[in-house]
């Protein structure tokens, strides 16, 4: 009888046999993410740009993925496993942040060299870096008009804009544990950016001000401030980076560039938890 532990790859516990399993690259789909990389251009540095952007996206997918979520606990009184969730949130943005530094090894000249090849196409179009904001609270009616063209992602982006914010979700939960939240702020207008509100600070402030007595409710804001602050770091190495690159050249969808960019800098999430600190 032939010994079975002198096939080759077994001696070492290796399975050669993948007719009846699924392998890595199948699980992965490798196929289909490693052939979607199409230069338009003949410029090495065309690679770069297209997976920088690729992977951003992928980690964006996961960002909302948990976002979504996490959501779903606050709104069930859950608090908890929500905590894990934007923890990784958190995790995912400084991967995020890193890319830029990346990117940023593109020179001015090198990204001339396929510019012209990228049409109207721009970041300000990814419609997954919009529902992000929108999961954080940040809203704008308009910006959906840029997605017009595509109906799927239009009537996606149209119903994320007119559903509470994971700060929205919080402000429901100050209110349900008996602390006094304006009526102004538990029913508004959802399709609205988030605005601020002195109760909502004043209730913050008492979760901050005994932290034994609201203990899951103050991990939850801190949570909640350090997912801010990463953003607002992405936001920072993304106009940095585009300075570097384009200075202050019109963006290729026709947006306004590095201006646009330093303007949003100044629309901080979550704001009384960022005004509360100076009260406390």
């Amino acid at each position: 009888m032939e010994d079975e532990t002198k096939k080759p790859g077994l001696e070492k516990g290796i399975q050669t046999d993948f007719t009846k399993s699924l392998s890595y690259g199948d699980y992965l789909q490798l196929d289909k993410i490693l052939s979607s990389q199409q230069r338009l251009s003949g410029h090495h540095d065309e690679m770069l740009f297209i997976i920088i952007h690729q992977t951003s996206e992928l980690w964006m997918k996961l960002a909302l993925h948990e976002l979504l979520s996490a959501i779903q606990c606050i709104n069930g009184n859950d608090l908890k496993p929500s905590f894990k969730m934007l923890s990784r949130v958190s995790r995912i943005q400084q991967q995020l942040i890193q890319s830029w530094s990346v990117l940023s090894t593109l020179t001015p000249a090198e990204y001339m060299e396929f510019r012209d090849k990228l049409g109207q196409a721009s970041g300000f179009q990814s419609h997954q870096n919009r529902l992000i904001e929108f999961a954080l609270g940040q809203k704008n009616p308009h910006i959906i008009a840029v997605f017009h063209h595509r109906s799927d992602l239009y009537q996606t982006m149209s119903e994320a804009l007119h559903q509470p914010s994971i700060y929205d979700a919080a402000i429901k939960a100050l209110a349900e544990r008996g602390l006094p939240v304006d009526k102004a702020a538990l029913d508004r207008d959802w399709s609205q950016s988030y605005a601020y509100n002195e109760s909502v600070e004043e209730a913050w402030l008492a979760v901050y001000r005994d932290v034994d007595q609201h203990w899951d409710l103050y991990e939850l804001a801190e949570k909640l401030i350090d997912i801010g602050s990463q953003q607002q770091n992405w936001r920072f190495n993304h106009m940095t980076t585009v300075e570097r690159i384009i200075g202050h050249k019109t963006g290729t969808g026709g947006s306004t560039g590095v201006t646009y960019l330093k303007k949003v800098l100044d629309q901080p999430f979550f704001p009384e938890l960022w005004s509360l600190r100076t009260k406390l």
